[in-house]
């Protein structure tokens, strides 16, 4: 029996397969998930391709404050003179005021993927053309006419509004919340545009701002234009004519616009004048950023709010709040502190978000649906126009004032003075024109 035993052979117990280690999946959040964290804004980014096109946007719409410092500092440090970087930028702000409409039309005929890239190309060939006129040192006249080449630049912030009006046109409150973050994202890329700007051009090379923002922006645009599934329809043949009828039915808003741009560029210059005649022009920067940070905190809380009565009235609240609140700046000037002065372009910035959401509504209720980035380009040029207008008129007060007293703050409080009337204005004619 031992021998029987030891004659079969040992077998080895069979060998279990070791369970490859579990790897475990990153979870995406589900829509519903995104709504319940974010609330109203998770809510509008839960649509499809609203992120993907809303990151190549901000990308392309960074470099929109960061062309006209670049081209300041890159054409003051060359040739000596900021009288000439000034009128070259102003030059580059006419034509955009001039070619802006014109392109946004196109946009709308044809598509924003069609003609937005192309005008892109021919703008960022401006820039860089600037770019070599100053590196190489042309002659001045050079420096206007490829500067204003960039003036085919496609207003960006009008074609993601555009883009949220079509995919949020049965769900008007959600539209509101998308407008309230778009404007919040103009106030950040302006906020940080002039800061990265500034930083390129001292820290590395005068042309380095200026080569930047042409590769963000035709990066951005090329990303923005692949996003087709989220592109709004192009216009209906009958909705292509009319351009001055479209600017007539607008003109009382249009004139809104301009006020609040003249509020906007007057304000940076009164500021810049004030520090710099109290012997702190640095402060000046910080200053402007938290005006602009007041106006972002109010416009992502005013996309959370629900909008109370009718659009109309809305507006004319939020133009009167604005020019109320513009009034603070000048006390706390006169009263001579830097930390009220602070407090007040912080609560001053907080009045001018409420107003632009607003208007932009109102100027999508009003506009047909195939010239949305029409209606929206003649806004933000009636607002760049007020700018120019306004940046002149605190240059003159500063110049001609005593610019370390608060007088200069006039000039802001009455630009957003004149506001309200054009707002009451836009109210009375529209409710002329409803049948009884």
């Amino acid at each position: 029996m031992i021998l029987f035993l030891a004659a079969r052979p040992v077998t080895a117990p069979p060998v279990r397969p070791v369970p490859p280690p579990v790897r475990r999946r990153r979870r995406r959040r589900s829509p519903a998930a995104l709504r319940r964290v974010l609330g109203p804004y998770g809510r509008i980014f839960a649509v499809p391709g609203t992120r993907a096109f809303t990151a190549a946007n901000l990308l392309a719409r960074l470099p929109m404050g960061m062309f006209s410092v670049s081209a300041i500092l890159m054409i003051a440090g060359s040739r000596g003179s900021y009288a000439l970087a000034g009128a070259v930028t102003a030059t580059g702000l006419a034509a955009t005021a001039v070619a802006g409409p014109w392109t946004a039309r196109l946009v709308d005929r044809y598509g924003q993927a069609r003609v937005a890239v192309p005008a892109t190309a021919l703008a960022v060939l401006g820039s860089l053309a600037l770019l070599l006129c100053v590196r190489f040192g042309a002659p001045s006249w050079t420096l206007f006419a490829a500067y204003a080449c960039t003036a085919t630049t496609p207003n960006t912030g009008g074609m993601a509004r555009a883009r949220w009006a079509h995919l949020l046109r049965d769900d008007p409150r959600a539209l509101h919340t998308a407008n309230s973050f778009e404007q919040a994202a103009d106030e950040v890329c302006f906020m940080l545009g002039p800061v990265l700007a500034a930083f390129l051009c001292t820290g590395l090379f005068p042309e380095a701002g200026t080569l930047t923002g042409a590769v963000l922006l035709l990066t951005g645009v090329l990303l923005f234009a692949a996003q087709r599934r989220t592109e709004p329809p192009v216009a209906p043949t009958s909705a292509r004519h009319g351009a001055g009828r479209l600017v007539t039915s607008l003109l009382p808003l249009l004139l809104t616009f301009l006020a609040t741009g003249a509020v906007f560029g007057s304000l940076e210059v009164v500021t810049i004048g004030f520090t710099d005649a109290h012997g702190q022009r640095a402060v000046a920067g910080a200053l402007l950023a938290l005006q602009a940070a007041g106006s972002c905190a109010a416009g992502l809380l005013y996309g959370v709010l629900r909008p109370a009565g009718p659009a109309d009235r809305r507006f004319v609240r939020c133009v009167t709040a604005m020019a109320a609140l513009m009034w603070l700046p000048f006390a706390a000037a006169g009263a001579g502190g830097g930390a009220l002065l602070a407090a007040a372009l912080l609560l001053a910035g907080m009045a001018t978000a409420p107003t632009m959401v607003t208007g932009m509504g109102l100027i999508q209720s009003r506009v047909p649906a195939g010239r949305l980035n029409e209606g929206m380009t003649l806004a933000v040029t009636a607002l760049l126009t007020g700018i120019a207008a306004g940046s002149a008129g605190g240059g003159w007060a500063v110049q001609h004032l005593p610019a370390a007293t608060a007088v200069g703050y006039t000039v802001p409080a009455a630009a957003a003075a004149l506001a309200p009337t054009a707002a009451v204005t836009a109210h009375a004619v529209r409710a002329a024109r409803r049948p009884a």
